[in-house]
């Protein structure tokens, strides 16, 4: 596994505050219309929203679902010092869920009077731990960072939710925000609304402002939240939680984290 790919499992699972270290897919645009028009995306983690400052994500994750459900491709992938990049060319009308899905495991264990931490995948997990390790703790993670693009009229098909980790299901089409009006989202964790999960939500171009200035939501019994997104932009939402339900055999507790890129229009 990447160093990109493991710092960013590593910012996922630890990095919570407003200041820390973001990770975040940024669309050229996030409505067009037109023949099978195109966007670029970029990919990175950075201390200020969005800018390329930290360092690239690794794109080995990629999902991207076509308005009808069905795999979509990217092109032009590439790699930089700052961020990755690549296109996608919407030849459906309706909206594309653009996906970067990482699972993934991270330990911490002394050997020879030293804390040690690991950090890799849950295959890799047993061959580089040493035999003489002690108090071994191990997470499984699984992190979803996406966006949304649509060509013509939003549309929900590939929005349907999967049921693993936590995921952003439209109450508020994620591609028909406007800046004044309430926005209502959903967030199930492993197929089902949780209510009290913690939502951070701050607007982009932190670069030329004095505070985050985010905003603070929970979730209710529906796994549902309202927020009103008073200026344009392009916004970050993130969240995360952690439960017990992991395959790996040595993990006592999963983390599950979700980030998304979300553009609001002035009306």
């Amino acid at each position: 596994m990447s160093r990109f790919l493991l710092s960013a499992l590593l910012i996922a699972c630890f990095a919570t505050a407003s200041f820390a270290h973001k990770v975040w897919l940024r669309p050229s645009q996030t409505q067009l219309s037109g023949a099978e028009p195109w966007v670029t995306v970029d990919a990175a983690v950075s201390n200020d929203l969005f800018y390329f400052n930290h360092f690239p994500l690794r794109l080995d994750g990629l999902t991207i679902t076509a308005p009808d459900g069905s795999p979509a491709k990217s092109e032009n992938q590439s790699v930089g010092k700052y961020r990755s990049v690549f296109d996608v060319q919407l030849a459906q009308r309706g909206t594309y869920r653009i996906a970067l899905v990482n699972h993934g495991v991270f330990a911490s264990y002394e050997l020879d009077g030293q804390r040690k931490r690991f950090r890799g995948s849950a295959a890799s997990l047993e061959k580089e731990i040493p035999a003489g390790a002690t108090n071994l703790r191990v997470t499984k993670s699984l992190e979803r960072i996406e966006t949304f693009v649509t060509n013509g009229a939003p549309s929900t098909e590939s929005l349907k939710p999967t049921g693993k980790g936590v995921e952003l299901i439209p109450v508020t089409h994620p591609n028909d925000l406007y800046a004044g009006e309430d926005a209502t989202f959903r967030l199930l964790v492993n197929g089902e609304p949780v209510k009290g999960l913690e939502i951070e939500m701050i607007l982009g171009a932190t670069r030329y402002r004095n505070a985050q200035d985010e905003m603070h939501l929970t979730t209710d019994a529906d796994g549902q939240f309202t927020v009103t997104l008073s200026q344009p932009g392009m916004y970050w939402l993130e969240t995360s939680t952690e439960d017990d339900r992991t395959t790996v055999a040595k993990a006592k507790t999963r983390r599950l984290s979700y980030a998304a890129t979300l553009e609001v229009l002035p009306q």
